[in-house]
This record gives C-alpha cells, structure tokens and sequence, in this order.
C-alpha cells in the first residue's frame, strides 16, 4: 500500500500499518463516527449541498485549499493558478480542462473562490479562497480525523479536530506531495470510483451506509429513496445510481416498485477498504504537520506560514 512512497515523504517510518487500520476490532465504530460526522456536516447546509451537486467533484475544495496553502510567493512554479488546479485534478482523473473552467467560474460566482491578478503581471491570475471555503474544509479535514482518534486515542490529532485555524494551514501545506501516492491508492477502489463519478454519489452513498448502521440489522431493507429527499438530489439519479450499484453486486434493490435496498457484503468491505486508506493517509500526513507544529511552537514558523498564506491570496 505505497508503504516505501510514504516513510519516504514521512522521512521515517509509518506510525500505522494500512492491515492494521483495516483490520482494528473497533473499525465498525470508527465507520459510525465518521458517517454520522459526514452526513451531519452537509445535511444542515442545502446551499453547498447544492454547489457539490452543480460540481460534481467533493475533491475541488481539498485541491483549493492544498494548492494555497502550499504556494510561496516567491517561487512562481508553486503559484495557486487554473492551470494548477488542473494539474491536480487531472492526476485524480476527476475533470476535464473545460470542466474545472467551469467550476472555477460557478465557484467563483458563489464566493468560495476568488481570483486577482499578480502585480506587474498582469497575464497571470492567482485564485485564492475565501473564508466560506476554508471554513468548510476545516470541518471537513476534522470529519475524516474523527476515526483516526477513536481507533488510537494514544495518537495526537487535537490540533486537527480542534478546527485551529494555523495547524489547518500547515496540514494543507504538508498535503501536496501526498496527493500522487493518494491518487493512485484510489484507483484501487473501483466501488468508491462508482459513487464519486457521479453527482453527489458520497453523499448517497453516506447516507444509505448510515441507514442501515442506524438499522442494527445487516439484513434491514433501506429506503434509499429519502437519500434524496434529504439532500434535494431529484430521485430518478438516485434510482439509477442504486442500479448501478446493485449491477456491481454492492446493493440488492427490494420492495414494492424497488424503493428499499439490501447492503450486500462487498459494500460493506469495500467502504471499509476505502475508508481505511483515507486513515492511513491521513495519519502519515498528520506526522508531518505534527512535526513542524510542534517546531513552529518554538521558532515561530507556524504564524509565518500562516501570515504567508494570507498574503498570497487573501485576507482572514
């Protein structure tokens, strides 16, 4: 599982094997938390809600605020630009060229994104992020720490699930040379593939998961119907997701006119899987920041990454 790529951007050894998350006793309590956090975090906001959906791509807020965090104003290569969100979503195979001009543009238009041009340049234009942006993120960032900290309690994720601002910014910026190894380890999950390649397909996805946990029977038949209710997605998309689904042998549709589904065993292992990769990422990326968080406690280069950012793209 990209072990040797890791301790190599880690720069020593992994703090946690990828067997040892997936096969941790508690990790069906772990997929509770870490549901009920993820569907309360978009359930409550119908405007972004509706956003992800015109999107169709939950990766386009992770790239913005990675991208921005890790430019230095300096270094015209590290620069936050289209061009380099492109690059970034291309290597995840999310978006086409015209499709991230796009998103840019409704982002934009919305005021999660904004966009200047630099000083005595006037060819190149930097985007930066404004606080609605970063804000979601920072909740969306503690959501998936959340089952890291019940797993291994042991571990330090307080900065993290604390929403500080300042180690936000520096996990961001430790971030990017992790996205290639994070790229390829997602290409192992052709079932997590099938619901992000579709709109608003975590959020189903969470939401039927959810359903049936919340059930306490593993043979509960699911209306997967209010999945679409409650996220104003139109029902027809959920019905033809759900098909998709079952045609991958992920859920069995039952009841009168198909309204419910069965969560079959491969569901089940494969959210597992997935859900332990992002662990494992998480986790050595998390090493990293801790790092030189705890440095920046000391020589004051934690503000001045944060005074940096600020600088190169926005205001707090």
């Amino acid at each position: 599982m990209e072990r040797d790529e890791l301790e190599r951007l880690v720069g020593g050894r992994l703090r946690l094997t990828f067997d040892e998350i997936l096969n941790h006793p508690r990790l069906p309590e772990a997929r509770r938390a870490y549901l009920d956090s993820f569907v309360h975090l978009y359930e409550g906001d119908p405007f972004l809600v509706r956003l992800l959906l015109e999107a169709g791509r939950f990766l386009v807020f992770h790239c913005v605020a990675v991208l921005e965090a890790a430019q230095d104003p300096s270094r015209r290569e590290t620069w936050f630009t289209v061009a380099a969100l492109k690059r970034q979503l291309a290597m995840f195979g999310y978006a086409s060229g015209r499709q991230v001009d796009h998103l840019v543009a409704r982002l934009r238009e919305v005021g999660f994104i904004e966009q200047r041009r630099v000083p005595g340049d006037g060819r190149v234009r930097l985007l930066a992020s404004t606080h609605k942006l970063r804000t979601h993120h920072t909740e969306w960032l503690a959501t998936h720490y959340i089952p890291l900290a019940m797993l291994f309690p042991d571990h330090d994720y307080s900065p993290v699930l604390s929403r500080n601002r300042a180690f936000h910014v520096l996990h961001c910026s430790t971030c990017l040379p992790f996205n290639p190894v994070a790229a390829r380890l997602m290409m192992t999950l052709p079932d997590t593939l099938l619901f992000f390649t579709h709109a608003a397909g975590p959020l189903i996805q969470n939401a039927v998961l959810k359903a049936a946990m919340d059930a306490a029977d593993p043979n509960a038949a699911i209306p997967y119907i209010e999945a679409a209710d409650r996220f104003g997605v139109s029902r027809t998309h959920v019905r033809n997701l759900m098909g998709d689904a079952e045609s991958a042998g992920l859920v069995r549709i039952t009841g009168h006119g198909g309204h419910s589904i069965s969560i079959l065993p491969r569901f089940w292992a494969s959210y597992d899987r997935g859900l332990a990769i992002g662990m494992y990422l998480h986790d050595a990326a998390n090493l990293v920041a801790m790092r030189q968080w705890t440095k920046g406690h000391t020589d004051g280069d934690t503000t001045a990454l944060l005074d940096r950012t600020m600088t190169a793209g926005h205001s707090p």
